[in-house]
Order: structure tokens, then C-alpha cells, then sequence
């Protein structure tokens, strides 16, 4: 396939082409108009060396203020669909619906308004990693309290767009919030609990993602007949060669990332991989039960099916090997894999310098190639 044959390949007619964004990073207006502190806000503020050039998104690219130019923008681009997050901080500054801010709630409004006005289908995210920082400071995702106040604040939301918004995200990528936050510290809030952490908090996202899909479903979706899904990433998992061992760590791998929130809520349960191996490591370094909690069979049922439409964001292939499992030590969830995992896209470029086509033409076969396996 040449280059020229890639770009001139057509989609199908009722292929929608549309742009995503998160508040966080375009909105800008970090403290206007009422908006509460969020994490990030509080991440950049005082943690400026954990970001590239200590930059925030303080202004970002000042869409509360320019949002009619992104619409007019959209519309020259011959943009139909566009997909945008809600800040939950900027309509509940403290996190929690006693205290909503009107601005806020009028600034959506207003964008919704003119996206609709210009033949632009908004297709809208509760939450993109920007948790109020009120309700950080209460224990953020780990903590259940967090499954009632984002239903709170999912039926808020519901209420005050939905006659104009027919396509909801509960959670975008709730991995990363998890993974980086709890597990690794490498985004807000920055905490490395390893191997408990992250597994707390999908425990709970995945609760709160179901409540609000069941308010939906109970008290909106008669009148207002939208769709409501949430948004997982994954990269895809090519196992390193034919071998049977390769096979399943590349499987394993797969259920580990992807499997995780999908199984849930596809399927019911965690990938039984996920709760064997979990459970057999956490007690052989001395813990009582599993560091993976456990879903009553009431919560199964009541977050299985909790899905309108399947949302994926994917990003590239992953090559795996299989490895000897990790020596039992310190909890992490890369020691609950114990894989060797490396992306394809830099395997290739360490191994040569490809010319600027080779490199268009071979992330394009890898992400087209490893997408249609994922889906």
C-alpha cells in the first residue's frame, strides 16, 4: 500500500468524523465565574516540576472564553460530531450538588446551544480526570463515597442538558485516571499506593459508572432518549511470537488493561485472570485477602449491561513476551501482570531511522490493524 493509496482510501457513508477534547485541557478560566479547584489545578500549582516546562492549565487554549471561534472552527472543518468533557468543578465547585454554579451550568448550556446551531451533534463526558479537589481531599476515587456524589452529580447534568445531549460518556479512560494517579504518581493525585491503589479506585469508578447509568436509564431515558457508555482505552496486545506462552501473556496482558473495566461491565466480574493471579500473589506477600476487591453477586448484575454503545480510544500495539512471573516482594499491578510489554511504534524506530512516509505508512497499518483486533 502506498502512501498515496492510504489517503485516497474512502470511508463508508455513514462513517461520523468528529474532534474530541477535555475541559481541562482547552477551557482555560481556572478560577472564573465560580469554578471550584480541581486536581489538576492543584497538581500544576504546586507540583510545577512534575510538568513539562512547569506549564498549567490555568488559560490552556481559552475556550470558556473563545468557545463560539472552536464552534465556528469546527464548522470549516466540516466537523458533524464533537465530543467534549464536562468540568464537574466548574458546576459543582465543591464536588457536591448543595452548591451549584449557575456560570458553569449557563457556560455549557451556551456551548451545547451553538454547536447544535451549526449542525454539530455534541456527544459530552461527565469526567476526564479533573475531579474537584474537595472531593480529593476526602480520598478521592478510592473512597465509596465517591459512587454516590458522582450520581449526584450525573442526574444534575442529565437534567440541565439532556433534552439537547443524546450521546453520554460517563468516564473517559478511566484506566489512566487509576493507573497514573494511584499506581504509578506520575498525574494528579500523584500517589504511588502500587498494586492497591489503582484497584480501589476502578472499583469505585466502575460502581459510580454504573449508578449513573442506571439513573439514566430509570429517570431520563424515556423522555430524553440518549445514549450512555463509558469510554476505555487499550492499546492492542500482539503476542511476541507463536508460541502458546506468548499467546497467553499477551491474552493476559489484554485482561489485565483492557479487560479490567470492559469484562464489568460487558461481561460481569473482573477477567478471572485478574482474580486469580491477584488473589494468589496478595496472599503469598502476606495479605489476608486479595488486594483486587471483591463485587458482591448483586453489584455483577447491577453493572453488567450498564452500556448503549461500545467506546474504545485507541492508541497503538503493544509487542508482549512472556516472562517468569515477578519475584514476590512489593505489590505493584506490573507484578500482577509480569509480562515484558514494549510498544511497536518505538521498536521501530530504534531499530532505524524510518523517512517520513515509512513512518506515516507504519503507524497507520499498526493502529489500523491492532484497532480492528481490539473492537
Amino acid at each position: 500500500t502506498t502512501n498515496e493509496e492510504i489517503i485516497n482510501k474512502k470511508f463508508p457513508e455513514d462513517f461520523l468524523f468528529g474532534a474530541s477534547t477535555a475541559a481541562y485541557q482547552i477551557e482555560g478560566a481556572w478560577n472564573e465565574d465560580g469554578k471550584g479547584e480541581n486536581v489538576w489545578d492543584r497538581f500544576t500549582h504546586t507540583r510545577p516540576e512534575m510538568i513539562s516546562n512547569n506549564e498549567t492549565g490555568d488559560v490552556a487554549c481559552d475556550s470558556y472564553h473563545k468557545y463560539l471561534e472552536d464552534v465556528a472552527m469546527l464548522k470549516n472543518l466540516g466537523v458533524t460530531h464533537y465530543r467534549f468533557s464536562l468540568s464537574w468543578s466548574r458546576i459543582l465547585p465543591t464536588g457536591l450538588v448543595n452548591k451549584i454554579n449557575q456560570a458553569g451550568v449557563d457556560y455549557y448550556k451556551n456551548l451545547i446551544t451553538a454547536l447544535k446551531e451549526n449542525g454539530i451533534e455534541p456527544y459530552v463526558t461527565l469526567y476526564h480526570g479533573d475531579l474537584p479537589q474537595p472531593l480529593q481531599d476526602l480520598g478521592g476515587w478510592p473512597s465509596p463515597l465517591l459512587v454516590d456524589y458522582f450520581a449526584d452529580y450525573a442526574r444534575l447534568v442529565f437534567t440541565h442538558f439532556g433534552d439537547d445531549v443524546k450521546n453520554w460518556m460517563t468516564v473517559n479512560e478511566p484506566k489512566q485516571t487509576c493507573q497514573q494517579g494511584y499506581e504509578y504518581g506520575n498525574s494528579p493525585p500523584a500517589y504511588k499506593s502500587t498494586g492497591v491503589g489503582s484497584y480501589l479506585c476502578a472499583h469505585t469508578i466502575l460502581k459510580a459508572h454504573a449508578k449513573a447509568y442506571h439513573i439514566y436509564d430509570e429517570e431520563f431515558r424515556a423522555t430524553q432518549n440518549g445514549r450512555v457508555t463509558m469510554v476505555i482505552d487499550t492499546a492492542w496486545y500482539e503476542p511476541a511470537s507463536d508460541s502458546e506462552q506468548d499467546k497467553e501473556a499477551a491474552e493476559r496482558k489484554l485482561q489485565f488493561e483492557f479487560g479490567w473495566f470492559a469484562n464489568p461491565i460487558f461481561n460481569g466480574n473482573y477477567p478471572q485472570v485478574m482474580i486469580d493471579r491477584i488473589a494468589d500473589r496478595s496472599l503469598k506477600e502476606g495479605f489476608l485477602k486479595s488486594r483486587l476487591p471483591e463485587f458482591m453477586p448483586e453489584e455483577i448484575d447491577y453493572i453488567k449491561g450498564t452500556y448503549d454503545f461500545f467506546a474504545v480510544n485507541h492508541y497503538t500495539t503493544n509487542i508482549v513476551e512472556w516472562s517468569e512471573d515477578y519475584e514476590i516482594g512489593n505489590p505493584s499491578t506490573d507484578a500482577d501482570i509480569s509480562v515484558t510489554s514494549e510498544n511497536l511504534v518505538f521498536i521501530t524506530l530504534i531499530l532505524r531511522v524510518p523517512t517520513e512516509q515509512e513512518l506515516l505508512k507504519s503507524q497507520l497499518n499498526i493502529i489500523n490493524k491492532s484497532l480492528l483486533r481490539s473492537v
